[in-house]
C-alpha cells in the first residue's frame, strides 16, 4: 500500500468573505477526514487591502497582486513535497491580465495538478483563453461541476475529453426537517419564507424577484422575501453599497417594505443553515445563462428546499429531474406565479423537497472528498515499489516432463485436467521475457525447451492450427483450439524468434510462426488479432523483411482499429459491447503496433480506450479494481461487476500501461502500471496479497470474502510475466536484448522498399 496523500489546495479561504473561499475551506475539511489523506493545506490568496486571520489549515498566503509571491508559494509546495495540488480556478482571484500570475504559479510546482474550474467561459477574450488553455494543458485532471462544463471545454478548447471530470459542487450532510423550528427559532414563525442567500451583486436578479413579490403576495398575503448576504467586496470596493440602497429604494416604491427584508452580513455555516431550512421556498434569479456554478443553488438543493430559479448552466442541470421548477430569464410575473403555486400547493412543495433531498445524496462533501480523492490517486506519482525477488519456485512445481499443468488445488499440481497450450505459451513467453536477466537462469534454461516442445506437439498441420487442451493421458482433446489460444501461441513464438540468448530456438520458432501465422485472416476474435499482434511486434524486429507478415500485421491492426470506431460512444470507449477478460491486451496491442508501423490514429485510440479502461478499474479510494469475471456475461454495456477478479487483468493492464509509457506524456503511466502491480500485494479490496512469498506462487483470485486458495498456472504466469514488465519499465534495467542491426527503417518503409 502506499503512504497517505498530503495534497495542497490553492485558492481563496475563509474568513474571506466568497464562495470560493468557502468551497476551499469545506473540500480541504472533507479530504482532511479521508482514510487515505495524511495532510492538508491552503494557500490562500489575498485581495488587495485584505488582511484575514486564517484558520491553522492555510499554511501560506498570497498577495494577489504580488508576482513574486507565486513563486514563494510554489517554492513551498515543493519544498514540502506535496503529493498533489488541487487549484480553484475563478477570474478574479488571481492577480495580472485574466489571473495569468497563477501560471507562474503552476509552471513551478513539482506535484500533479488537479483543477477546479469554477467558471467556464463559452465565449472568453483572448487572455482568457490564453491562461484557460495553459491550465488545462499543465493540469492532469480538470475537474468542472456540471456536464454543459464538460462539453464546453472539448467544443471550445479542445480538451482532452480523459482529462475533464463531473463533480458536483459539495453539500453538508444535514438532515431532512421542516421549516417550522427554524422559523421559530429565527422569529419568522408566521410568514412563508422565500430565500435567496449569497453574496449580493447585479448578476443576481434580486430586482426580478423584489417585482415578483406583487404576484406572490396576491396570492399568499404572509409571504416574505429574506435576502441575506454581504455586498460582493469588488462591489463594496467600487461602489459602496449603492447596489444595495437601489434594491431598498425598489422595495418602498413597490409598496413592499414589511415584505422584503435585507440581512446584510456574511453568516458562518450553522447561521446559513437555520436559514435555509427555515425557507419554504428558495429563489435563484440569476439573469445569464453562463452560471456554471452556484454554491446557494447546491446548498438549499441538498438540504431538501424546493428551488425556483431561471435557467442558467448549473440550474438546468441541476433540476432537470423535477426536483425544482425553472422559469424564464427576467419575468417576474411568472417567477411570481411559480413561487406562489409552491406556497399555496403544501402537498407538492414538500413533494418537491423531499425529491431534492434524495437527488443530492450523492452530492455530499463525504461524497464528494471520495470523487476527488479517487482523482488525486490517479494523477499521484508512484511511490518508490519494491518489487518482490523474482521466484520460479512453484512454476518448477507445476511442470512434469510434458510440460505445464493448467490447475492446482492449493499449490498441488491437478492432474486430473492436464495441460493447454494457452499456458505452456505464456511460460515460454515468460522465459524469454526473463531470459538471461532473472537469478533462476539454470532454471529457465531448463524448462524453455519443455514448453516450446509443448507448442510443437499442439501444431497441426493438417488444419494449420494449434490444439489446445491435452488431457494427463497426453492424448488431444480436439484436433483445434480457440483462436485465442492460437493467437497467444503465435505471441510466444514471436517473442522467442526474437531471443538471442535461445541458440537454435530463434529460428523454430520464427519457422512455426511463419506457418501459423496464416490462419489468423480467418480469425473473428478481437484477442486473437491482439496477441497476434503482440508477437507480430517481435517477429518483424526479428525479420523486418518479411513483407507477409508486415501485410498481416496492418490488416490486423486496421480491424482492432475499426472494431474500436464501430463500438464506441462518448461514455463507451471500448472494441465491445462488453468487457470480459485480458481486456488491456486490446489496447496495448493497438498502441504499440501503432507506433511501430506509424500509425498516430492507432495508438491515440489505443490510449483513448485505455484511459476509459484505467478509470473504470479504479476503485474510489484509487486503488486497482479489475472487471470481475461475474460479469462477463451481462448485458450489452452493463456496468462490469467487482468480483471475482482475476490475476490475468492486473497483468495485461501492468504490460499496457508500460506501453502507453513511451507515446503519451501526458499522464503517468508508470504511476498506473504501480497501482495494477500492487493489486498482487494487497492494494486491493479485500486487502489480501495474493503472492507467496514462500514459493512466489499466486492465488487464482479474489472472491468477495476471501482469496481463492488454488494456484493454478494462469494466476502464476500473469504474476510473473507482471512482474517481469514492472522489472523492464524500471530505466536501470537492462532491456531484453538490442535492435537487430538489420533493422535500419521502419516496418513500412521496409515493405515498400
Amino acid at each position: 500500500m502506499t503512504d497517505g496523500l498530503r495534497i495542497a489546495f490553492v485558492g481563496n479561504a475563509l474568513p474571506r468573505r466568497c464562495g470560493i473561499a468557502t468551497f476551499t475551506c469545506d473540500l480541504e475539511l472533507a479530504m482532511r477526514h479521508l482514510p487515505e489523506v495524511a495532510q492538508t493545506a491552503i494557500i490562500a490568496m489575498c485581495d488587495p487591502g485584505g488582511q484575514y486571520a486564517f484558520p491553522p489549515q492555510v499554511r501560506w498566503s498570497v498577495a494577489q497582486d504580488d508576482r513574486g509571491g507565486y513563486l514563494a508559494a510554489a517554492d513551498f509546495i515543493n519544498t514540502q513535497g506535496y503529493d498533489v495540488v488541487c487549484l480553484q480556478h475563478e477570474f478574479g482571484i488571481y492577480g495580472g491580465g485574466a489571473g495569468e500570475y497563477i501560471l507562474d504559479l503552476i509552471a513551478a510546482v513539482d506535484a500533479p495538478l488537479v483543477t477546479t474550474l469554477h467558471t467556464v467561459l463559452d465565449q472568453p477574450n483572448d487572455g482568457q483563453r490564453r491562461v484557460i488553455e495553459a491550465i488545462i494543458a499543465a493540469s492532469a485532471r480538470v475537474v468542472v461541476m456540471a456536464r454543459k462544463g464538460r462539453r464546453i471545454l472539448i467544443d471550445q478548447y479542445g480538451a482532452d475529453p480523459a482529462k475533464i471530470l463531473v463533480i458536483p459542487h459539495g453539500i453538508p450532510e444535514v438532515p431532512l426537517v421542516l421549516p417550522q423550528y427554524a422559523k421559530e427559532k429565527l422569529g419568522f414563525a408566521h410568514h412563508r419564507i422565500i430565500l435567496t442567500f449569497g453574496l449580493i451583486s447585479p448578476n443576481k436578479g434580486i430586482e426580478t424577484m423584489i417585482e415578483a413579490m406583487l404576484v406572490v403576495l396576491a396570492m399568499v398575503p404572509d409571504a416574505l422575501y429574506v435576502v441575506m448576504g454581504a455586498t460582493h467586496p469588488a462591489l463594496l470596493r467600487a461602489d459602496g453599497e449603492a447596489y444595495r440602497e437601489s434594491l431598498r429604494a425598489k422595495v418602498t416604491t413597490l409598496g413592499l417594505d414589511g415584505h422584503v427584508v435585507f440581512i446584510d452580513r456574511f453568516v458562518e455555516r450553522p447561521e446559513l443553515l437555520d436559514h435555509i431550512a427555515m425557507c419554504d421556498v428558495y429563489v435563484t434569479p440569476y439573469l445569464v445563462e453562463s452560471q456554471m456554478t452556484s454554491g446557494t443553488l447546491a446548498y438549499s438543493h441538498g438540504l431538501g428546499r424546493p428551488v425556483v430559479s431561471t435557467p442558467y448552466w448549473h440550474a438546468a442541470e441541476l433540476l432537470e429531474d423535477g426536483s425544482g421548477l425553472l422559469v424564464p430569464f427576467a419575468d417576474p410575473d411568472r417567477l411570481g406565479l411559480a413561487v406562489a403555486d409552491l406556497l399555496t400547493d403544501d402537498e407538492a412543495r414538500l413533494a418537491m423537497g423531499r425529491k431534492a433531498y434524495v437527488a443530492s445524496r450523492a452530492m455530499t462533501w463525504a461524497n464528494t472528498a471520495s470523487r476527488y480523492g479517487e482523482a488525486f490517486q490517479t494523477v499521484r506519482r508512484p511511490v518508490a515499489l519494491t518489487l518482490p525477488p523474482v521466484d520460479l519456485s512453484h512454476l518448477a512445481v507445476m511442470c512434469d516432463d510434458t510440460g505445464l499443468f493448467q490447475h492446482a488445488v492449493f499449490a498441488v499440481p491437478d492432474r486430473h485436467h492436464g495441460y493447454c497450450i494457452d499456458d505452456n505459451a505464456r511460460a515460454l513467453l515468460l522465459c524469454c521475457t526473463l531470459g538471461a536477466t532473472a537469478a533462476s537462469r539454470p532454471l529457465i534454461e531448463k524448462l524453455r525447451p519443455r514448453f516450446a516442445a509443448f507448442l510443437q506437439h499442439g501444431w497441426n498441420p493438417d488444419n494449420g492450427r494449434f490444439r489446445n487442451f491435452l488431457g494427463y493421458d497426453r492424448r488431444w482433446l480436439e484436433e483445434t483450439g480457440s483462436e485465442d489460444s492460437h493467437g497467444r501461441t503465435l505471441w510466444a513464438l514471436g517473442r522467442c524468434a526474437r531471443y538471442r540468448e535461445g541458440g537454435v530456438m530463434a529460428p523454430w520458432a520464427s519457422a512455426l510462426f511463419a506457418s501459423a501465422l496464416h490462419a489468423v485472416a480467418g480469425f473473428t476474435s478481437p484477442r486473437a488479432w491482439a496477441f497476434t499482434l503482440l508477437g507480430l511486434a517481435d517477429y518483424c524486429l526479428a525479420h523486418p523483411r518479411d513483407h507477409a507478415a508486415m501485410h498481416i500485421r496492418l490488416d490486423l491492426g486496421e480491424r482492432l482499429h475499426q472494431q474500436l470506431l464501430a463500438c464506441e460512444t462518448g461514455e463507451w470507449v471500448w472494441f465491445e459491447d462488453r468487457l470480459t477478460y485480458d481486456n488491456a491486451r486490446l489496447c496495448e496491442a493497438l498502441i504499440i503496433t501503432g507506433k511501430a508501423v506509424g500509425r498516430d490514429d492507432w495508438t491515440q485510440a489505443g490510449l483513448r480506450a485505455l484511459r476509459w479502461l484505467i478509470e473504470l478499474q479504479t476503485a474510489p479510494a484509487g486503488y486497482f479494481r479489475p472487471v470481475g469475471s461475474h460479469g462477463f456475461l451481462l448485458v450489452s454495456r452493463a456496468a462490469p461487476m467487482p468480483f471475482d477478479q482475476q490475476p490475468i487483468e492486473a497483468c495485461a493492464t501492468v504490460a499496457a500501461c508500460i506501453a502507453a509509457m513511451s507515446v503519451d506524456a501526458s499522464r503517468s503511466w508508470l504511476a498506473e502500471a504501480h497501482k495494477a502491480f500492487a493489486w498482487f500485494t494487497g492494494a486491493n479490496d479485500l486487502g489480501l496479497s495474493l503472492i507467496d512469498p514462500l514459493d512466489g506462487s499466486c492465488r487464482d483470485g479474489l472472491h468477495p470474502d476471501r482469496a481463492n486458495e488454488n494456484r493454478g498456472a494462469e494466476s502464476l504466469l500473469a504474476y510473473l510475466l507482471a512482474l517481469a514488465d514492472m522489472e523492464q519499465a524500471n530505466p536501470a534495467h537492462r532491456p531484453i536484448q538490442p535492435e537487430p542491426d538489420i533493422l535500419t527503417s521502419s516496418p513500412i518503409q521496409n515493405l515498400l522498399s
